[in-house]
């Protein structure tokens, strides 16, 4: 859990960062993928998260401008990363700027329970990261390598000398 401002901003960017790897990694053709033919595309997915932290940070009581047309998905992977970019870039800073080390502290109604503003920062977290998992297999099924996330895909254990890497 985050005790300060920085704790949260230094694992926000550090997610981010990683984040950033996968999305840069899309093509605009890998957008159009999907698990079954009624299920989210990869593109909605990565739209989906990144539009929805401004409007995540407004259900908590942050001001911070929301995002246009977010129920049409670009077709263009660029747009998506840059998107994310900005905004995550964005909502740090407004993190920063409208709450303190004690408003962590503060509990209000999340999801039908009380929870703590730092809880709640970290629900936004572990909502990128569960996107983020996803696009990252519907990526193999569109014939992508994944970027590395918390380890090197599977093409790059080469590189640390192992041949076979474990299944």
């Amino acid at each position: 859990m985050y005790n300060t401002i920085s704790d949260f901003i230094k694992e926000w960017n550090s997610e981010a960062t990683l984040t950033q790897k996968v999305l840069d990694s899309l093509t605009d053709d890998s957008l159009k993928q999907q698990v079954y033919p009624e299920g989210r595309t990869l593109g909605r997915i990565a739209w989906h998260f990144t539009t929805n932290i401004p409007d995540y940070l407004t259900e908590f009581g942050l001001s911070i401008d929301r995002i246009e047309s977010t129920a049409s998905v670009p077709s263009s992977a660029q747009e998506i990363a840059i998107t994310f970019k900005n905004v995550s870039s964005h909502a740090a800073k407004i993190i920063e700027q409208q709450w303190t080390d004690e408003s962590l502290e503060h509990r209000q109604e999340a999801f039908g329970r009380k929870q703590s503003n730092a809880a709640i920062l970290m629900g936004l977290i572990k909502h990128i990261v569960h996107h983020r998992g996803q696009i990252t297999v519907l990526m193999r099924q569109a014939g992508l390598k994944p970027a590395g996330v918390y380890g090197p895909p599977k093409e790059d254990w080469v590189h640390l000398g192992v041949e076979n890497p474990p299944l």
